[in-house]
Formats: structure tokens, sequence, C-alpha cells
């Protein structure tokens, strides 16, 4: 360990060197015996932190199974725990998969390409990151590097009144039962006037939650605390739960017995199929639906307060990403021209 005193500073500074990591810094002592009682504190300090008899450490592919098995049994979203095992697919097939993970920097993470798009790249990165940070945890390497994630691009695209005919049109296309086809019928226009998240909300819905007096539907559980909210049913709403719902008094809407969890957790591929055959964007996805919600909701009442309320949203920035106005509206305002008075000579 070495003490200093920099030009122009009255302080003394310590630099030292832990496994690889250097600990710089200035000790705010004047006095040399304190300025090593200082210095000595923090690299005891740091020390402690670190393993005595230093080893190897595992190469990524290695630690990733030790990483997987905190997965599974820490306490964690079962959508949390699909995410980290599909970024730790993707990581598998890359160079930083053979490589130690101290040896594994904010450099190497940016050379990484994944196929698909920028959200795609991210699961893996964030995985990543996330991986690193537990092998600081549990003292694997002696600090994580930061792991910059791609920009994103936020959806455009709108599951809107022209989308929805021809995904029904794409639908009657597909070899499905009279049953799959209603049920994609319905999920398609609940999520569209609704507005609620398909796998954490609209999927988990339960008779108990309707309340057919006032036409509500009550969310108890979300992605956040907004999100335990009211949603108002429109009348096709109405009538599908109404029949879906039948004379049952508890339970699932949507019960399956194909799932552990008792209840319709996706239509991923229904949906995919229906697309296809309807010519659409594979951009196109489900929670599109959502993003139509938010843009017909304020449009038509001009109040972003309700549109917040009913979307579960907890601040007006998050409720603005759901906002893909119509160019034709624009035009139209741009266009205005208010009507004039002529008056008598």
């Amino acid at each position: 360990m070495k003490l200093f005193k920099k030009p122009k500073s009255k302080f003394y500074w310590y630099d030292f060197t832990v496994r690889g990591r250097r600990y710089r810094a200035s000790t705010q002592e004047t006095k040399s015996v304190r300025a090593l009682q200082v210095a000595s504190l923090k690299l005891a300090s740091v020390m402690e932190r670190t393993d005595s008899l230093p080893t190897k450490p595992a190469v990524l592919e290695e630690f990733g199974d030790r990483f997987l098995d905190w997965v599974k049994d820490g306490r964690l979203e079962e959508k949390t725990r699909k995410f980290y095992r599909n970024g730790w697919r993707l990581l598998r097939s890359t160079f930083v998969a053979t490589l130690r993970v101290d040896q594994i920097t904010g450099d190497c993470a940016e050379q990484l390409k994944f196929p698909g798009s920028a959200a795609n790249a991210n699961c893996a990165l964030r995985t990543l990151r996330r991986m690193l940070h537990k092998a600081e945890e549990w003292k694997v390497i002696g600090h994580a590097p930061k792991i910059k994630m791609m920009k994103e691009h936020g959806r455009h695209l709108r599951l809107d009144d022209e989308a929805e005919k021809k995904l029904m049109t794409g639908a009657l296309a597909c070899s499905w039962r009279p049953r799959t086809r209603e049920l994609f019928r319905d999920i398609v226009i609940l999520m569209r006037d609704t507005g609620m998240r398909n796998e954490r909300e609209l999927f988990r819905m339960r008779i108990e939650n309707l309340d057919w007096q006032n036409r509500v539907i009550f969310v108890p559980d979300s992605k956040t605390a907004e999100g335990r909210r009211l949603v108002p049913m429109s009348g096709r709403v109405f009538e599908i739960l109404q029949s879906r719902c039948d004379s049952r008094q508890e339970g699932w809407v949507f019960p399956s017995t194909r799932s552990a969890s008792g209840h319709l957790r996706s239509i991923c591929n229904l949906f995919r199929k229906a697309r296809n055959k309807a010519g659409l964007p594979k951009e196109l996805v489900l929670y599109c639906a959502r993003h139509d919600y938010g843009t017909r909701v304020l449009m038509r009442t001009g109040n972003l307060a309700a549109v917040m309320r009913t979307m579960g949203h907890r601040d007006v920035k998050t409720a603005m990403h759901y906002q893909h106005p119509e160019l034709e509206t624009v035009r139209a305002a741009l266009d205005y021209r208010p009507p004039t008075t002529e008056t008598a000579a």
C-alpha cells in the first residue's frame, strides 16, 4: 500500500490493488498517522469482501449452471425466470460463454451480436449484467463491469379496427376448431377494448372480480401498484364476458387444463398463424392492442388522467409511450380555419 501527497493537496492519498482492481483516493487527513489508519481501514474493508485464497474464476458457461439454479430457486416472478433463461440461451452461443467471468468487460459486451430486434439483444445483455453482479455478490469477481444496453425503439404499430378485421379473416383461413377461433376472437376484442396487460391481467381474470351491475373489471394484481384498478366494460366486452362466464359464479374466466396455473397463459402461436395468414407485419403483436386502446381513449376523451388510471400508469411519460396520434387528425388541426363573420358595409 502506498501513501503519498499530491501536488497542491494538503491531504494524504492511498493507492493499493486487490485482485486486479485498483483503489486510489484521498484519506481527507493531513497527518500521516491518521492517514495511515484511514488507508488501513479501507484496505481491511476491501479484503473482507474478497476470498483470502482466491481461485481462478470459472468460465461463463460453467458459471451459468449456478446462475440458473439461482433463477430456479430465487424469489423471482415466473416471467422474470423465463426472461433470464431466454437471455442465457442467447448468450451461450456467443464467444463470451468461453471467457472466464473475470475476463468479461464492457467492451466484450459491446461486441456481442444477436438476431432479431434490439429488445432481443437487451434480453441477453440484461441477463449478462445480472450474472456478473451475482458473480460479484458471490465473490467470484471483485467488481462487475458496466454493461450498456442497446437503444430500443418503442412499438409503432396499433392493433386498430383494420388490423382486427384482417386478423379475423386470417383466423378463418386457419384450420382451427370453432372453439379455438372463438377464443382468439374474444381475446383480441378484450385486449382492444380493455387495454389490459395480456399475461399479467387479462389471462388471470377471475369471475369474482367482474362487477356486472356497474360494468367494471377489478384488476387485483399487476405490474405496478397503479395497476390495481377498475377497468370499464364496453358493450362487446360485457357480452363476451357474460357468454364466457355463463352461470359460473367463480373461477378463471379463461380456464385451461393444460396449464399448471389453471388458466390460459398465452395465445402467441395462434396470433402468429392468424397474422401470417392476414399478411400483417411480424412487428404486430397482441400487446399492440394496448397501444391502440391508449390512443383511442385519449383521442375521444382528451382526458389523459382517465387514460392513465384505466391503463395503470404511474406517470405521464410512460402513458405517452402508448400514444400514436393519427396523422389525419394532426393534418385536420393544421388545416382548420375558424369561420369568419361578414359585417355589413
